[in-house]
């Protein structure tokens, strides 16, 4: 299994109209299959549900190794380069893994999970309380979503959103901590989220653009500097801290999964100079990207 994060080459032609790995933001879409070993980092438009049953796995995400256990449920944003890496079989049948993937507008426009949909967007992989999604509950999803009736694919969005709302009252368990952590404040409204959900979407698809902040706050009609604020506060990161991160994450998965020059990989990642990128990309990853690349490749030929 080899999805590759700038084409739809390796997706099965079935998911394809879910599964838009070249946009920032997908459709709703769900697969039950047997997991198998990724041959790439990949990562799509969606914010991403997995309840694996039968066996252990490991994910590298964003170069992080995560263990996840038989029957424990992750939620992460994929649009962070992400890659299953292996499979322990936990019991006699075989492993079966549900995924649920919820565009990232559409999780983001959910009420009252602000600090998971900041957490999310920051970086972090949460696991979700036992026993929060069962094998039965993602099989009734699994067929709510198969039938393509709007009354059941509603129902299915108010269930996950009752099912995130639950587990966000009890707590979250970070797997990986977000890169920002949310402090306490006064709750956002609905059309605020939605200013945030449009300068997120309009950084993520434009970001091989030089971008300044007028840029992106422009597509909200709000003044610029109400529109940076509401943006800080809500993803507890300065837009320009936040395009920075999306660019190294896109030039870490270029690396990854291509030979590419590392002054094009610069480029297509946003940019503006290679020394601007050494600077970035070696102190968030503590490697230049020339030696993030050679350590890649050489774990992969061991």
């Amino acid at each position: 299994m080899a999805y590759k994060g700038a084409s739809t080459e390796h997706v099965p032609k079935h998911e394809r109209h879910f599964y838009a790995t070249h946009k920032a933001f997908g459709r709703l879409g769900m697969r039950i299959f047997a997991p198998a070993i990724m041959d790439l980092p990949h990562w799509h438009g969606h914010v991403e549900i997995n309840l694996l049953t039968g066996a252990d796995m490991r994910y590298e995400f964003d170069g992080k190794a995560i263990d996840v256990r038989d029957g424990e449920a992750v939620i992460f944003w994929a649009g962070i380069p992400h890659q299953l890496c292996s499979l322990t079989p936990r019991r006699p049948e075989p492993a079966s893994l549900a995924n649920l993937y919820v565009p990232v507008d559409g999780f983001l426009s959910m009420p009252h999970i602000a600090p998971l949909q900041v957490a999310l967007l920051g970086g972090a992989l949460v696991r979700l309380p036992t026993g929060a999604i069962s094998a039965d509950q993602m099989a009734r999803w699994y067929a709510d979503y198969r039938s393509a009736e709007v009354d059941r694919l509603e129902m299915l969005k108010m269930e996950i959103n009752t099912i995130l709302r639950r587990s966000l009252i009890r707590g979250l368990d970070f797997l990986r901590h977000p890169v920002a952590t949310a402090g306490a404040g006064r709750a956002l409204s609905s059309s605020q989220v939605q200013h945030v959900v449009k300068m997120v979407r309009f950084v993520l698809e434009n970001l091989t653009e030089p971008l300044v902040n007028s840029d992106v706050t422009r597509i909200t009609g709000l003044h610029e500097n109400y529109a940076l604020s509401l943006f800080s506060r809500t993803m507890r990161v300065s837009l320009k801290r936040f395009i920075i991160q999306m660019r190294l994450i896109r030039a870490r998965a270029a690396l990854i999964e291509s030979s590419l020059p590392i002054t094009t990989v610069a480029t297509d990642a946003g940019f503006a100079s290679i020394s601007q990128f050494y600077s970035h990309f070696k102190a968030s990853y503590g490697l230049a990207p020339n030696a993030l690349r050679q350590a890649y490749v050489g774990s992969v030929l061991r």
